[in-house]
């Protein structure tokens, strides 16, 4: 590993942490635990891959939206959608993408992308979907 990451320039440091860049990031989503904002390693690297799409794509600048269950409080919810788009938006930033090209929003319990009750649902709408911007 050590070598590997001498050898990395850049734009191919993700990718030799294992990142994969995506053929599209719009949509991407990356889910989080209950009543967390904390980005583990495999969110991590799915992030990288995406930082290696938009280094690619210097065209593109995206809003990483901050989604929760439907348990909590509205503002509850929409401060853990905040926190959890922030920190999403941190690794791209972390990793050379200008802060100019990522926005954040959170939606909370508001927006349910899934419907439904139960775990099977909530921990889908736990998440920040990364939107490319049109």
């Amino acid at each position: 590993m050590k070598n590997c990451l001498l050898l990395c320039t850049a734009l191919t440091l993700a990718a030799c942490s294992g990142a994969k860049m995506p053929s599209d990031i719009n949509e991407e989503k990356v889910f989080f635990a209950f009543d967390s904002a904390d980005v583990t390693q495999e969110m991590a690297r799915n992030l990288q891959g995406q930082s290696l799409y938009m280094k690619k794509h210097p065209d593109i600048n995206v809003t990483m939206e901050g989604h929760c269950d439907e348990r909590g409080s509205t503002e509850y919810n929409l401060a853990l959608g905040a926190l959890r788009a922030g920190n999403a938006a941190h690794v791209l930033i972390k990793d050379g993408i200008e802060p100019s090209r990522v926005k954040t929003i959170s939606y909370g319990k508001e927006r349910p992308q899934y419907f439904g009750t139960g775990e099977k649902v909530w921990s889908k709408n736990r998440n920040t979907t990364t939107r490319v911007d049109k």
